[in-house]
């Protein structure tokens, strides 16, 4: 792929280094909506039961907390190591990729990472992959 069609040169590596198998679980989040908070935002996503369930993304250390209802993972939270964050930006579909430690699990999706948190600030973008590994 040539190289204006990602964000930066991290998403360029990160997506040649996509998972094709050993995937625990994958989801694609359609956002509305997002809320801007003073050092956060938030979007109200669907998961795979048809509720309504909060997404929030906060600049920080990077890592990801999942939230079960988004995800059928069949190992325990504590075995799984990264997430691939995966977005499209804006009309031209620049590919935007990271890669963050999966910390835990929390009743809402909650992603610490600075430039998702400005992508989203600036409303780039409206769906998230989220490939688990």
């Amino acid at each position: 792929m040539k190289s204006d069609l990602f964000y930066d040169e991290i998403s360029r590596r990160l997506y040649r280094e996509l998972p094709k198998s050993s995937v625990q679980s994958h989801v694609m989040l359609n956002i509305e909506q997002f809320e801007i908070g003073s050092r956060y935002v938030t979007a109200k996503v669907q998961n795979r039961f048809g509720d309504k369930v909060t997404i929030n993304i906060q600049g920080g250390s990077p890592g990801i907390e999942l939230q079960e209802s988004f995800f059928k993972i069949k190992e325990k939270i504590e075995t799984l190591s990264y997430a691939y964050l995966v977005a499209k930006l804006g009309q031209d579909d620049i590919i935007f990729v990271r890669k963050l430690p999966v910390i835990g699990q929390r009743y809402w999706l909650l992603i610490y990472e600075d430039t998702l948190l400005e992508l989203s600030v600036k409303d780039v973008y409206d769906e998230l992959e989220i490939i688990v590994v």
